[in-house]
């Protein structure tokens, strides 16, 4: 719990020096823009990797390219603005996929029990791993609804509200599909622990896009 503390009230500082060059950037200032790029770029790519696996940079590029133009008409904080470019983003990710006439894999809902006790253990056991390429593919083969909650949360550090208005949902499903993603995570890394456990995720799909 200390840990992902100081991870948010880290992330939040940050996002105040963001904000700052948000708005440097729409001054003009070409160098504010290169902050902008630096510090979201990482994660922004994350998650459009779990979207549409190695296809990411060049989607990901076609997001910046409108994020250049049309970050005049942005209005809001740094935290907003990660928020805005994961919204873009996402858009472009989605066009990239209907191009190939894929679809992300539909998001079918389990139908057990949601068991709420545990969860902190939960998430900290799955985040721990998210930064790795094993990790996104991983995420890809949760249901389409978790596997962008826990993208957007873990992957791009946006807050719920955050989250649930870039997936164009309410904030308590977006919770739900969060939690339930990062508990089958931690399962999976449980059993991956385990003597022959590599098994487990053999063949889970490089991205959301790829289905049977």
């Amino acid at each position: 719990m200390g840990k992902r503390g100081e991870r948010r009230r880290g992330r939040q500082g940050d996002d105040g020096g963001l904000g700052a060059a948000v708005e440097r950037a729409q001054n003009g200032d070409e160098d504010a823009f290169t902050h902008l790029y630096r510090e979201v770029q990482p994660r922004l790519l994350g998650y459009v990797r779990g979207l549409v696996g190695d296809d990411a940079e060049d989607v990901t590029a076609e997001a910046w390219l409108e994020i250049a133009r049309d970050l005049g008409r942005f209005r809001g904080d740094g935290d907003g603005f990660r928020g805005w470019t994961a919204t873009i983003a996402r858009h472009r990710a989605l066009d990239h996929l209907r191009r190939q006439r894929s679809r992300p894999r539909t998001g079918l809902l389990e139908q057990d029990v949601l068991e709420l006790p545990g969860r902190q253990d939960t998430e900290r056991e799955a985040l721990e791993t998210l930064s790795t390429e094993a990790a996104l593919s991983m995420v890809a083969g949760l249901p389409r609804d978790q596997a962008e909650a826990v993208l957007l949360r873990v992957v791009v550090g946006l807050d719920g509200p955050s989250t649930a208005r870039v997936l164009g949902k309410r904030s308590g499903a977006v919770r739900t599909a969060s939690y339930r993603g990062l508990k089958r995570l931690a399962e999976e890394l449980a059993g991956r622990a385990r003597p022959g456990g590599d098994a487990v995720t053999a063949r889970v799909p490089r991205a959301l896009g790829e289905v049977e």
